[in-house]
């Protein structure tokens, strides 16, 4: 039988014309030819950006490091051992410099290369000794073009000899099968596109509720005029915010506050409340997923960081991201890159980060619950918000909009309260804060009957509320630091604390205890910044 004499190139054309995933396309074509007589093995690679140029075996050959051939799909059988070759996985030629070898020379010049009769001892021939155990007879490698552009190349080894009925139906085949990618490729842009308008919407329509809800940040009182200055200061930059305050102050309020002032605002603000996400999906639901990437993936779907791309993503309770995602988090900080579950394509963003928590982080980092480094990068710029027991003066501003806003909501006549009873409110310390004032208040409108709903004052909130975490004292310069400055003020710092410990690092009066960190994160530190002892340590410290 002479060689694919038994492939029904009518029914192939057509299977690859009807799917709307890249991978389907490729698995289809890669099978059905791997399943023809004669043929050893079926490749596919595409040209996509560079992400792998640190472990490529060709990377000092590549004269183009933003991209290069990906093997996407393969399929054969080893005559020698019975192998499978459809895992791609860790596969020698996963990466293919473009212009290198000849899978590469096939795409960078757009022209197929056909080879009848194979000499195992070429110099093009990467391992003569798979093609002699093989018996590997001829190659032919035709270029993806879709409307002047190289997509991939489509490569076959065969175990008979290739005759030119066969050369001329492969390049039918890859001539289909360049624009059935490129018509998957658009449908997978798509659906992805959809995906991110629809999570845009939501938050669009979240943020309208929440601009009716609360109209910007309200009150007079010292502790949020201060508030208001640090938005201005902070907002205008891209530095990463950290907002500190008890359960119910309006932490998210600020963020968007951040995000209205900042240069990001006509994209979204996309909220993550990490306390509600499941342990096991987390990084599915920051990265998203590849299709089949776990059970139930019937579909790929974005992550929350792509549909931030050029936004922000506000980190509601930080403090519950589980500490085996925190690296994955630290890196898209670091190098604004990361993957999603199920793939190996490096994804490039663009996100601020404002994140929030209620908790002592500190004690967290002690705890070994969170990340030191990952404290840092999201603490560039800290904002406490103040409870509202620290600023009564605020309680009759908040109740006066709330009992407003309660009575168009639920379409109940205009609640008007004595000054009796707004002192009796200013009075109370609102343990649960401006939620807690909120629900009070429609509970007023609800009834009518402000004189009883205040009754419950007397007997306190009506469930007993953890104790507030301790706030941190922090410091907010008069004008935002360059990164130079900041540099020099941590080494003057870092000086000053050696020299108050006879620069000593290690124990009870060693300088890392002084300032609050480990001591070996002070010691890279103190490398990173160029700061030398003077001397050893004492005998009983660890050498640096």
């Amino acid at each position: 039988m002479a060689i694919l004499g038994f492939v029904n190139v009518r029914k192939l054309l057509l299977e690859l014309a009807q799917h709307q995933s890249v991978e389907v396309v490729l698995k289809i074509a890669v099978d059905t030819l791997a399943a023809a007589s004669g043929v050893a093995l079926v490749r596919v690679w595409l040209v996509e950006p560079g992400d792998d140029c640190a472990r490529c075996k060709d990377s000092l050959l590549c004269p183009d490091k933003s991209r290069c051939l990906h093997l996407m799909a393969s399929a054969g059988k080893s005559l020698s051992d019975g192998q499978d070759w459809r895992d791609i996985a860790g596969s020698a030629f996963s990466r293919f410099p473009v212009g290198i070898r000849k899978v590469g020379e096939i795409a960078k010049a757009g022209k197929p290369i056909e080879i009848l009769d194979i000499d195992p001892n070429a110099q093009w021939v990467a391992d003569p000794a798979w093609i002699k155990r093989e018996k590997i007879v001829g190659f032919a490698g035709q270029p993806l073009i879709c409307r002047d552009e190289v997509l991939g190349v489509l490569s076959v080894f065969t175990r008979q000899p290739l005759e030119q009925g066969v050369l001329e139906m492969l390049r039918m085949v890859a001539d289909h099968l360049a624009y059935a990618l490129a018509n998957a490729r658009a449908f997978e842009m798509v659906d992805r596109l959809k995906q991110q308008m629809e999570l845009e919407n939501a938050y669009l329509r979240e943020e309208i509720n929440e601009a009716q809800s609360f109209k910007g940040i309200i009150g007079q009182s010292e502790g949020i005029e201060q508030i208001r200055k640090l938005i201005r200061m902070v907002g205008p930059t891209d530095a990463n915010v950290l907002i500190y305050g008890e359960s119910g102050t309006g932490k998210e309020m600020i963020a968007r506050e951040i995000h209205n002032h900042s240069g990001r605002c006509d994209k979204p603000m996309i909220k993550i409340n990490c306390s509600a996400i499941p342990r096991e999906l987390f990084e599915s639901e920051f990265f998203g997923h590849a299709r089949g990437a776990f059970t139930g993936a019937v579909k790929s779907r974005i992550g929350y960081f792509q549909a931030a791309d050029g936004g922000t993503l506000f980190l509601d309770e930080v403090g519950e991201i589980p500490i085996y995602l925190q690296s994955k988090l630290l890196r898209v900080l670091q190098e604004g890159e990361y993957q999603r579950v199920g793939e190996e394509t490096v994804r490039k963003v663009d996100v601020r980060i404002v994140s929030a928590t209620n908790r002592n982080l500190h004690a967290e980092i002690q705890a070994g619950r969170f990340r030191e480094d990952l404290y840092y990068r999201l603490q560039v710029f800290p904002v406490v918000v103040p409870s509202l027991k620290d600023r009564k003066m605020d309680v009759p501003l908040l109740t006066d909009h709330f009992i407003k806003l309660s009575c168009k909501k639920m379409n109940r006549p205009l609640v008007r309260l004595s000054e009796a009873q707004r002192r009796r409110m200013a009075a109370y310390d609102w343990p649960g804060n401006i939620r807690e004032l909120q629900n009070f208040v429609e509970r007023m409108v609800i009834t009518g009957q402000p004189d009883q709903v205040l009754l419950e004052l007397d007997h306190g909130p009506a469930a007993p509320q953890e104790a507030a975490p301790a706030r941190p004292e922090v410091v907010v310069p008069e004008r935002i630091l360059t990164e130079k400055e900041m540099r020099e003020l941590e080494k003057a710092n870092m000086q000053a604390a050696l020299r108050q410990t006879n620069w000593r690092i290690y124990g009870p009066r060693g300088a890392a205890k002084l300032l609050g960190v480990n001591p070996t994160t002070l010691i890279s530190r103190l490398k990173k910044l160029g700061i030398y002892l003077p001397r050893l340590q004492a005998e009983d410290d660890p050498a640096l």
